[in-house]
């Protein structure tokens, strides 16, 4: 693990005064020719200055030590080792499936896994079922009766019998 050196929070001039509660605890530079904050008057707190810096055998790092990566693709990780990699968040479900798989192989540590819920069906609608049976219990007689009108049709004829006409 690796240690970073603590600073105090740098809050933007005239944050947390009642009559300025539009103002956002966000950093901006104090620009006025007033102003206490770039007078550097210690009761209206600290400011950004490069004293706050990180060592450099710690700056850039995560906290596991290692230096962190983005990956957007699975050829991506080729190359890298003793990093910690970190997923892209525009990354699809199959593709981040990929690169956490060959990650784990290569032995890299995944800053942000994901756990893979299997997708359940759908709970399916008991109106709707009915009627595709339904449906499929009438194509089967229709299929039947087609079959037997087939069988019909193929069947000779008694001797008597001739087409629509009679002769005399």
């Amino acid at each position: 693990m690796v240690s970073k050196r603590k600073h105090p929070k740098f809050l933007r001039p005239n944050y947390g005064r009642s009559s300025r509660s539009r103002v956002s605890d966000s950093w901006r530079r104090p620009r006025g020719i007033d102003n206490k904050k770039r007078l550097k008057l210690a009761y209206m707190g600290a400011s950004p200055s490069i004293g706050y810096r990180q060592p450099s055998q710690v700056r850039g790092k995560h906290p596991l030590g290692l230096p962190e990566v983005l990956v957007q693709s699975p050829s991506e990780l080729a190359s890298l080792k003793g990093v910690a990699v970190r997923i892209a968040s525009g990354v699809g479900a199959l593709k981040r499936d990929s690169i956490q798989k060959l990650a784990e192989k290569m032995g890299l540590v995944i800053l942000n896994p994901k756990k893979f819920i299997p997708r359940l069906p759908k709970p399916k609608d008991k109106k709707a079922e009915q009627k595709k049976e339904e449906h499929s219990k009438v194509q089967q007689k229709k299929s039947e009766e087609a079959a037997e009108e087939a069988k019909a049709s193929q069947m000779p004829k008694a001797e008597g019998q001739t087409g629509g006409q009679q002769q005399g």
